[in-house]
């Protein structure tokens, strides 16, 4: 099992939610978080308001998947976030060591869904 965490910019989105269900990826945690990479300092505009510190808008996905599942998930991201462009994002790919369904109180890989 494997915990891939993706930062993605806020407008990629749809597009990486798009691909990600054409692989059969559904479930994950989407969170808008501020950041910065390597465009430090740079102040963008970001609907009609200037962000301030160089902390930047992105969301960040928490999606846990199966192992037959990790390749397809990265480039599915890859695919919808992709534009060529400093800012794009980022993933990374944590060991999950244990899953667990509240409900039911299922364990592991069969408990990510």
């Amino acid at each position: 099992m494997k915990l891939i965490v993706a930062i993605i910019q806020p407008h990629k989105l749809d597009e990486v939610k798009t691909a990600l269900e054409a692989v059969e990826v559904h479930l994950m945690t989407v969170t808008e978080v501020l950041g910065q990479g390597r465009q430090k300092g740079v102040t963008e505009v970001y609907r009609g308001a200037k962000e301030a510190g160089g902390l930047l808008k992105k969301i960040r996905l928490d999606i846990a998947v199966n192992e037959d599942f990790v390749e397809p998930t990265i480039k599915a991201i890859t695919k919808g976030a992709h534009t060529g462009e400093v800012g794009d994002g980022k993933i990374f790919v944590l060991e999950l060591t244990d899953c667990i369904r509240i409900s039911t109180g299922e364990r592991g890989g069969i408990a990510i869904g």
